[in-house]
């Protein structure tokens, strides 16, 4: 068995680079009060992590070339297009209530300092010298493995999925015509959040691929696509958009429709969604009661102690 070894995995140098990487794009962001540069800091980090342990290795492994070429093809376009669609937009209402505090702002790339080099863990892994050799006469790390295929397929659809669905969005929402409208086209009818959909099924194709030549230690890459799901579908993710989405369009009775008859993750035709039970839209489509802010303001309403609809007389709240 391996013993785990941060040197020997790259791991101590992986994270010296991600915290000098995401301090130096804090102080910029921090002193001019520019929000640009966050998202392009994070996708571009993955980048450098995943092309430095590869030339550290030397080893240049089939498998190695493979994942690398898929991190910096996923982050390229990634970070790409965030920075382009930022500088469409102007600002990233993410900040306002950060801009200017710097404690704040600085939790902030403090988390995705983390967030970074946690979900990079399968490719450090991948990457790190001994990945590429014969560990013992029963496990050579150079074969060719099922886990290998099924990986690639998964990060393939991923990518698909997350690239084609971030650019419908956009091109939705450029269109004049669609001023004040939720995106329904594409990838967006049979999924509320399809980008999201691609990005963790991205991840977990990556951590498959790392089963190949994971023993001991290296299992902690697991966290990757468990660290990628918990921020998407309960903290920064699903969550958020769901709850300014219920908001905004909570008393047009045709996006409640949608709604109901959309998956929130999970591509299924609108049809068949719809006949679904709740029971299983929460347990297999991730269809969780923490998205909805539909009935919102009737809740307050009870709370409070009034009432939506105006008494009759004789009622006992007239009295």
């Amino acid at each position: 068995m391996l013993v785990f070894d941060a040197d020997t995995n790259n791991l101590a140098i992986c994270a010296i680079v991600t915290i000098a990487m995401q301090f130096s794009f804090f102080l910029v962001a921090c002193t001019c009060k520019f929000d640009k540069v966050t998202d392009f800091a994070g996708g571009t980090n993955f980048v450098v992590l995943a092309v430095l342990t590869f030339f550290l290795a030397e080893t240049y492994n089939w498998r190695q070339i493979m994942v690398t070429v898929f991190i910096v093809l996923w982050g390229l376009r990634l970070s790409g297009y965030l920075l382009y669609r930022i500088i469409k937009i102007g600002e990233d209402n993410r900040f306002d209530d950060k801009r200017d505090s710097c404690v704040k702002f600085a939790g902030f790339w403090t988390f995705q300092a983390f967030w970074v080099f946690t979900v990079s863990l399968p490719v450090i892994f991948i990457n790190a010298p001994d990945s590429a050799t014969f560990l013992s006469p029963d496990k050579d790390n150079t074969e060719f493995r099922a886990m290998d295929i099924i990986g690639a397929i998964l990060f393939a659809v991923g990518l698909t999925c997350e690239t084609f669905a971030d650019f419908q969005k956009f091109a939705f929402r450029n269109n004049p015509a669609n001023k004040g409208k939720w995106c329904d086209t594409g990838l967006w009818k049979v999924s509320r959040h399809p980008n999201y959909f691609g990005e963790i099924t991205i991840w977990i194709g990556v951590f498959i691929i790392s089963t190949s030549i994971c023993e001991g230690g290296k299992w902690a890459g697991v966290l990757s696509p468990i660290f990628t799901m918990a921020i998407l579908l309960f903290l920064s993710g699903i969550p958020l958009l769901e709850k300014k989405s219920d908001e905004r369009y909570r008393k047009n009775e045709i996006y409640r429709d949608y709604k109901n008859r959309t998956s929130p993750l999970l591509p299924v035709p609108p049809p068949c969604y719809g006949c679904l039970p709740n029971i299983f839209k929460c347990l297999c489509c991730c269809e969780f009661p923490l998205y909805n802010y539909l009935d919102e303001d009737e809740e307050k309403q009870k709370i409070k102690g009034d009432s939506p609809i105006p008494p009759k007389d004789g009622d006992p709240e007239r009295v």
